[in-house]
């Protein structure tokens, strides 16, 4: 009889342990009731009316399977924005359908190419293909076409771009990815990450669902968890060539969106009124937040989505002492570590409430005091305060 000491049971196939799980950003603190979660780029106004009635509606067919062609939210996205509903691909979020294109077109040996800091989803998937992930370096803390370039060779199958980018916010001028595109081989698919394309307002920005329309080798993939607020429900969408949305469509799980998911999707979408209020504050706080924690002496990166990124460059003042002691005042940011950026902090931007006090809990921090909601200020720093502070009430 076998020594139960050395009996093994399955192993996964190679590479699967040498994998790094994603960790979502944190949700809760210890003694802390309800956190203001500013950690995952989540809509904090919520999902909107509509799409919570149709949510609620629903309930009454959840014991029915769902539509696995998602055909009304199918026809309701073609029609949005002018595509071929045939050539469209639903996934459980966006993630789903980077997972699918990875379990389509990899094979072992092969890779991907995507930037130093591209969204840690492109890569995970591709590592269970056992192929191999290539980072294109991103000194400014950007994907450019010829860093990007740089890392294709002939084991290439898919190229990732994401644009607006996380964890970093910069995005890829429509010139960028015209040029990206015409220097690709034919047979390397080029994947555009558009999940914060509705914050944008960049003029040199525009989405490349015109280049993929024609491109025999683009797909753009878009989500329904940013400015729908639908996160929880796990809806996304690539829009692809339609011998690739084939393929992918032979190997995609049948049910794979819900019921209630596929109708508050199709509800989201015609829910303008929240649509607008959502960019709004996106718009209204993002410049503001910027130039407060700018005047506290740390770096803001330029963002076109709802967060922005910190770097805190003084030891003294490190992006662990600010995590720390936002997380004591009930504050939940984003350490991005795990991306490469130790000293870095990305905040999605809230709420007017949740902005402030961030702003306050900075300020703090520092030694300047609250710049906020209230100004607990004591008089040595009033002249620093009035100095550093921007007029948020304007």
């Amino acid at each position: 009889m076998s020594d139960p000491a050395t009996v093994h049971g399955p192993a996964p196939k190679p590479g699967i342990l040498d994998i790094a799980p994603y960790v979502g950003g944190k949700a809760r603190l210890d003694g802390v009731l309800n956190p203001m979660k500013l950690s995952s780029n989540e809509n904090m106004l919520g999902a909107g009316a509509r799409a919570r009635a149709a949510y609620a509606e629903a309930l009454d067919t959840i014991h029915v399977y769902p539509d696995g062609r998602a055909n009304k939210l199918r026809a309701a996205v073609a029609e949005l924005h002018g595509l071929e509903p045939e050539r469209l691909i639903f996934g459980n979020g966006s993630d789903e359908v980077f997972a699918l294109l990875n379990q389509t077109y990899l094979t072992a040996g092969d890779n991907i190419v995507t930037g130093q800091y591209g969204f840690l989803a492109y890569r995970i998937s591709a590592l269970a293909n056992q192929a191999e992930v290539k980072l294109a370096p991103e000194p400014d803390l950007k994907a450019t076409p010829e860093a990007l370039l740089e890392q294709v060779d002939d084991r290439t199958r898919i190229v990732y771009v994401s644009s607006p980018a996380n964890p970093t916010g910069s995005w890829n001028t429509t010139e960028e990815i015209t040029r990206l595109y015409a220097a690709l081989r034919p047979d390397i698919l080029l994947v555009i990450d558009e999940a914060y394309a509705e914050y944008v307002q960049e003029p040199d920005w525009a989405t490349s669902f015109p280049l993929a329309k024609d491109a025999p080798n683009v797909v753009v993939t878009r989500t329904f968890s940013k400015i729908h607020g639908l996160g929880g429900l796990r809806i996304g969408f690539g829009y692809a060539p339609l011998p690739v949305a084939e393929a992918v469509d032979r190997i995609r799980l049948p049910f794979n969106v819900s019921v209630p998911g596929l109708e508050a999707a199709v509800a989201a979408l015609a829910d303008e009124a929240h649509q607008t209020a959502s960019r709004e504050l996106i718009h209204s706080w993002r410049p503001r937040l910027t130039q407060a924690i700018r005047g506290f002496g740390f770096e803001v990166y330029p963002s076109a989505g709802n967060f922005i990124l910190v770097r805190f460059t003084d030891p003294k003042r490190s992006a662990d002492a600010a995590n720390a002691y936002l997380n004591s005042k009930g504050v939940i940011v984003r350490q991005v570590g795990g991306y490469g950026l130790p000293d870095c902090l990305r905040i999605t931007i809230g709420t007017e409430d949740q902005n402030r006090a961030v702003i306050d809990a900075l300020a703090v921090q520092i030694g300047v005091g609250g710049v906020g909601r209230s100004l607990r200020i004591g008089e040595a720093h009033e002249d620093e305060v009035a100095r550093r502070r921007i007029d948020l009430e304007a």
